[in-house]
């Protein structure tokens, strides 16, 4: 294979990886810039949705399209039923602490991957794609569920733009956001807010697992990789900003792809850290994050 299709296979690799980083890094992004919560376990809802989208498929067998769709939908409701649940009881009672969220979410991670370890094992679970189709280019085929991917993530992140920008439910988020207190005095009921963000949040990292896993396999540990990364997305993109979460992680995701296939995953890494440590050192507030000087 010549030099130009390594660089469009490794673009369209790029462009899955940020897909995935771009909907897992959102509601990572949306759960700070609304409750300013650091969810240290929003890498664990990521795992709890590719596992899930195992064992919905694994038990209702028949056709493959058939599992990974019910999987689609079953796995996002119950992981943002999980993450309200975990708002009400833990973080609703801590909110007045910072530091003491990020510990909780941190214990939230651990109690959520050792349970899934319990019940599900530590073998990697493969999830066999919804269908196989596969784009034939000159050069080389390439697999139409990734491309679904792509698409699917674009789908998805479109809806949320329309949901903050266009629709009720966005106005109150973004209200909330502002001034919490000012907030209340409108009527607004601020926990139900945050909860109802901290699940959606969780909802679409937990998509991003559902959509990952046919590409790789369900493992406990799984969303640690997917968390640093998400971590890397929202610090240069400006956290709480979306747009600049999406932008970032087009960044990561192309420059991982190409430096993944011409020399080493272990050097993408290392680039994507030294832009995180630069963006900290000129630009603390991230590309688009509002300065607080």
């Amino acid at each position: 294979m010549g030099l130009g299709p390594m660089l469009l296979l490794a673009l369209m690799e790029g462009l899955v990886l940020a897909a995935v980083l771009a909907l897992a890094a959102s509601g990572l992004s949306l759960v700070f810039g609304v409750m300013r919560v650091v969810n240290v376990a929003h890498g664990a809802f990521f795992m709890l949705g590719a596992v899930a989208a195992y064992v919905v498929a694994a038990w209702l067998g028949g056709p493959r399209w058939a599992g990974f769709l019910a999987a689609l939908a079953m796995a996002p409701l119950a992981v943002a039923l999980l993450a309200m649940l975990a708002d009400i009881l833990i973080l609703r009672r801590i909110a007045h602490a910072p530091e003491a969220t990020i510990v909780a979410t941190i214990g939230l991670m651990y109690m959520i991957e050792q349970g899934t370890l319990t019940l599900f094992g530590p073998d990697a679970r493969a999830v066999a794609a919804p269908f196989d189709f596969r784009l034939q280019l000159p050069w080389f085929g390439y697999s139409g569920y990734k491309l679904f991917v792509v698409l699917a993530a674009v789908v998805l992140l479109l809806a949320l733009w329309w949901l903050m920008a266009r629709s009720k439910a966005g106005l109150v988020m973004r209200a909330t956001q502002l001034d919490p207190d000012v907030a209340r005095a409108f009527g607004i009921n601020v926990d139900r807010v945050y909860s109802g963000v901290f699940a959606f949040g969780a909802a679409l990292a937990a998509i991003a697992g559902v959509l990952i896993v046919p590409i790789q396999q369900a493992h406990y540990l799984m969303g640690a990789s997917t968390l640093l990364l998400s971590f890397i997305v929202v610090i240069i993109g400006g956290l709480g900003s979306l747009p600049g979460t999406l932008l970032a992680a087009l960044v990561i995701g192309l420059s991982d792809g190409i430096i993944s296939m011409f020399w080493s995953p272990t050097l993408a890494k290392i680039i994507a850290t030294l832009l995180v440590t630069l963006v900290l050192v000129f630009r603390p507030q991230g590309l688009f994050g509002a300065s607080r000087a």
